[in-house]
């Protein structure tokens, strides 16, 4: 048995695994262990990174996965959901503290791992992975490697402009796609309706909450045609709050998808799956980081 270890950095709690690598895929991670500690700042992240490596015990392999900008040697430049993540040296602490090499990713690309492997991705062979939450996450796999970039900052996908006169996004540009097709984005649709009111509305076919819905998933299909015309993936795994509700989105989604993609008739077009490996996503995909990175 080979016992893979991950954590998932989350704005507000950690969540370690531990799980089987040699378990059968048909059946799940074979989750044999869950720990997890409020998420502190950043001056303290590295000592609860590892109290909670030491509560996940004796392992094979460490994964951690972080948000934001994180270099190829597991440098967090910076993260928008920890205080004080500038310049924090995740990696190279971490490793020196537990006296092993601890192999530290974008949580993007861990749950972008975690489908791949186990969830909706199963079987693609160039998935992207995009988390459609309080912000955008994203995350690529292709042939069985997760892509990072020359500096290790590929799948900011949320932080492409749609629309450069638009509102200012939480990075201090304007118009990105995260503003107008994140969970926040869905609010401002809505004139400042929670988007869960708004989807639940849209169900019982209000015809005012349908509206702001379409035009939130217009929204959604811009960024995963501009994702599909320029790396042509064969699997696009979409998670978040949206996935939740992917019985009303996704069909909106998927024919606006159709009216924005270059040449869709003359192309096969990417498949659009709900994610299916919910909050444990990011864990599941830090503990497949060394096993599955370049």
């Amino acid at each position: 048995m080979t016992r893979a270890a991950g954590i998932d950095v989350g704005g507000t709690k950690c969540l370690g695994v531990v799980i089987d690598l040699d378990a059968d895929l048909q059946s799940g991670p074979g989750v044999l262990k869950q720990v997890r500690e409020a998420t502190p700042h950043a001056s303290q992240l590295v000592d609860v990174l590892a109290l909670l490596a030491g509560e996940l015990g004796d392992t094979d392999s460490l994964g951690i996965g972080v948000p934001g900008l994180i270099t190829l040697h597991g440098v967090m430049r910076a993260s928008p959901n920890i205080a004080g993540s500038v310049d924090v040296a995740v990696g190279p602490e971490l490793s020196h503290r537990l006296a092993r090499r601890v192999y530290v990713d974008n949580d993007g690309n861990a749950a972008a791992l975690a489908e791949w492997r186990y969830g909706a991705g199963r079987g693609a062979k160039n998935l992207w992975m995009v988390t459609l939450g309080t912000g955008i996450g994203g995350g690529q796999v292709l042939n069985g490697v997760v892509q990072r970039g020359v500096n290790g900052f590929a799948g900011e996908i949320g932080h492409m402009v749609v629309n450069p006169d638009g509102p200012r996004c939480t990075c201090g540009r304007k118009g990105c796609w995260e503003v107008y097709a994140s969970g926040r984005g869905l609010g401002m649709l809505g004139s400042g309706e929670p988007g869960e009111s708004i989807i639940e509305r849209a169900r019982h076919g209000e015809a005012d909450a349908v509206t702001v819905l379409e035009a939130y998933a217009r929204w959604v299909a811009i960024g995963l045609s501009n994702i599909t015309n320029f790396s042509d993936p064969d699997v696009i795994v979409i998670g978040g709050g949206v996935s939740q509700a992917a019985d009303i989105v996704l069909p909106m989604v998927q024919r606006w998808f159709v009216e924005t993609l270059y040449s869709p008739e003359q192309r096969t077009h990417p498949e659009l799956r709900a994610a299916q490996m919910g909050e444990i996503a990011g864990a599941i995909g830090a503990a497949l980081l060394p096993h599955f990175s370049s």
